[in-house]
């Protein structure tokens, strides 16, 4: 009767039913229809498009007249050119209130986090300068907070200082620093315009909140140096929670200041307290944002007055005045240190790109609008890149500005262009006053930034969803905390990977049972009232085929086959006549794949078990016919679904059932 079927199926049409509406036995049986040849050429752009352009950037671009399309370019590049069209007041008055915000939280951070970087409190400032202002001309993101961030200054600080010691080679370590900011940006900027951002999706979020949570850990043990008042020469330069501990616990009886610790242990209370109270009531987010300025002015005047800094109380200092120096001078693009600064800038750049991606998508959901992630990469790439030429180093989005950046109200990015004006007055104007700020105060604000990276909640939520995620999440975490910044991201790389290998190397299986009173199939593990079709076993594939995982494949089946016939035997059942194989997830085959079932055929004629195919895919019927795998187990082996299968191969059987 199949035979007679495939007479009468006509080749051009994707499915066609018995002509004369059933079969002899009943109900209706769809033939899968032979595909037609593929366009090579065709094929092949499909792909391109949908791995480098699934956005369709061009649709725009197309019937409009040249000098239509001039302006839809400048756009693209400066998306400002289309927003600032309709830019209002209103708009202003509200980018007005949040970056001045936004530039109170950020001016004290700043000069801590260069210090993260081993690098003079002015290099923080000038990094909220530049790249903000490129940013908000550049970037399609209304809410990010573009600055140094602790996570990325305590990276580039700790690869920088594995190459040169900022205290004995300061000019050689500075110089090293704006060569990686440089790279970073290239870096950077090259994802963006290649269209390859999918490449950062490759580190897993699981991954990203064990690193992000050890690195909290690490800068806030790095701020114990500052906050319990111990000298450089007494604190190590490992960043490991051992050697910093020790060093601590060494320093105890000659190196702790009483005033400093009473100046950091009151101060960073009071930043909590803040903190608490803008977490419990949304409408006082004002209050943590301006918490870290106050603090600094406080404790300065303190400091000046009493002038503690005569007793051990180590202060800031003399901040230099000038606006952004030229930089590019100092960039290495030769030898030996070249190469070290293109190492340093693409780690730091690609966790910089991470963060500030996640940062900028996460607040276009909560706003309704879309961020274009090429773009992203491109901006960042670009501001960081002028940056190194302006004495800047790595900038990104900043989490916990971009947070305040968005209650406060802000409608676009001209936020940001507030608070690089504020910073360049700070500069210019006020940062005399910071002289006599002590560090204590800057390593609390640190602390009571970084503590909001630790996420448990996270990390509880990745433990019950997903055991081997959380093993990445955990891997990162240690390797950061008990080893260096550079371990623990090499571990979530390498975590994240090993997940990807596994999944494609050992994809799921199942063997299909019928649910009872309906047509459907289903994996009998999930659904156990599903009862199995005597004399047919029914293994659905959920994974591509590839040369990776063809012969685990083909092998997980030959052992479902030879479990059963046990199973069958040891109960004087009749044997496995019909292997019906469930090809619906199966989205790709190769030619390792169609090698794989081809031995699979071989096999099962050798236990006289006949090979049955169901519901394969365009693009796995396209291969499979040009490999000619059809003619060899029969045009009539193959079914719109399983039902089918299983009425055509066993209908007595089917129907009992």
């Amino acid at each position: 009767m199949a035979d007679q079927d495939d007479k009468d199926l006509d080749t051009n049409q994707k499915s066609l039913p018995f002509l004369d509406g059933q079969t002899r036995n009943g109900p209706y049986i769809h033939k899968i229809g032979v595909p037609p040849k593929p366009d090579l050429l065709k094929e092949f752009k499909t792909t391109v498009k949908e791995t480098f352009f699934p956005d369709d950037p061009l649709r725009s671009f197309k019937d409009q007249p040249r000098s239509r399309k001039f302006i839809l370019s400048a756009q693209a590049i400066f998306p400002i050119l289309e927003w600032g069209r309709s830019y209002n007041i209103t708009k202003f008055r509200g980018d007005l209130i949040a970056g001045l915000t936004i530039a109170s939280l950020c001016i004290p951070q700043d000069i801590g986090y260069s210090k993260l970087a081993n690098l003079k409190p002015q290099y923080g400032l000038y990094s909220s300068f530049v790249p903000p202002l490129i940013y908000a001309f550049m970037g399609s993101s209304r809410d990010i907070a573009i600055g140094p961030v602790a996570v990325v200054s305590l990276l580039l600080g700790t690869l920088v200082r594995s190459e040169f010691n900022p205290d004995t080679e300061p000019d050689e370590y500075l110089r090293l620093i704006f060569t990686a900011t440089f790279f970073a940006g290239v870096t950077q900027a090259t994802l963006g315009v290649l269209r390859l951002g999918f490449l950062i999706d490759f580190l897993s979020h699981a991954a990203v909140v064990g690193f992000m949570g050890g690195a909290a850990i690490t800068i806030a043990l790095q701020q114990l140096k500052g906050f319990l008042g111990i000298s450089t020469k007494h604190f190590t330069k490992e960043t490991d929670v051992i050697s910093v501990m020790k060093s601590i616990f060494k320093s105890a009886h000659h190196g702790w200041n009483w005033q400093t610790i009473v100046i950091g242990t009151s101060f960073l209370a009071f930043l909590l307290v803040a903190k608490y109270i803008g977490k419990k009531n949304k409408k006082l987010f004002w209050v943590p944002a301006i918490a870290p300025l106050i603090s600094v002015i406080l404790s300065t005047f303190f400091v000046y007055i009493t002038h503690a800094n005569h007793e051990g109380v180590a202060i800031v200092g003399k901040i230099d005045k000038r606006i952004n120096p030229p930089s590019l001078d100092k960039i290495y693009f030769s030898g030996d240190n070249l190469l070290k600064g293109f190492r340093i800038g693409i780690e730091a750049g690609m966790i910089a790109l991470t963060e500030a991606v996640a940062i900028g998508r996460t607040f276009a959901s909560m706003k309704d609008y879309q961020v274009d992630g090429n773009k992203e990469m491109v901006a960042l790439g670009t501001m960081n890149v002028v940056g190194s030429m302006t004495s800047c180093y790595v900038a990104t989005g900043s989490f916990s500005r971009s947070a305040v950046n968005y209650m406060a109200g802000c409608q676009t990015a001209v936020s940001n262009i507030v608070m690089s004006i504020v910073v360049l007055l700070t500069v210019k104007f006020l940062t005399p006053l910071f002289k006599y700020t002590p560090n204590a105060i800057l390593s609390s604000i640190i602390i009571s930034a970084v503590i909001g990276l630790v996420d448990i909640d996270a990390a509880i939520l990745i433990w019950k969803i997903d055991k081997f995620d959380f093993v990445a999440c955990l891997g990162a975490f240690l390797g950061v905390v008990f080893k260096s910044v550079e371990t623990g991201l090499l571990i979530a790389v390498a975590i994240s990977f090993a997940k990807i290998l596994l999944q494609v190397t050992r994809p799921r299986t199942a063997i299909l049972g019928k649910i009872p009173m309906t047509s459907v199939y289903r994996n009998i593990g999930q659904y156990p009232e599903a009862n199995k079709i005597p004399g047919v076993l029914i293994v659905r594939v959920d994974s591509a085929i590839y040369f990776s995982n063809s012969n685990y494949i083909k092998e997980r089946i030959l052992r479902w086959l030879t479990e059963e016939e046990e199973n069958l035997k040891a109960t004087y059942q009749p044997r496995i006549q019909f292997l019906i194989v469930e090809l619906s997830p199966v989205t790709d085959i190769d030619t390792s794949g169609i090698h794989a079932f081809e031995e699979l055929y071989r096999s099962l004629q050798k236990r006289d078990v006949q090979l049955v195919l169901a519901n394969p895919g365009q693009q796995v019927l396209d291969k499979l016919y040009a490999s000619g795998f059809p003619d060899l187990i029969g045009e009539n082996k193959i079914f719109l679904t399983v039902a089918d299968a299983v009425h055509t191969c066993s209908p007595k059987l089917d129907h009992e059932v």
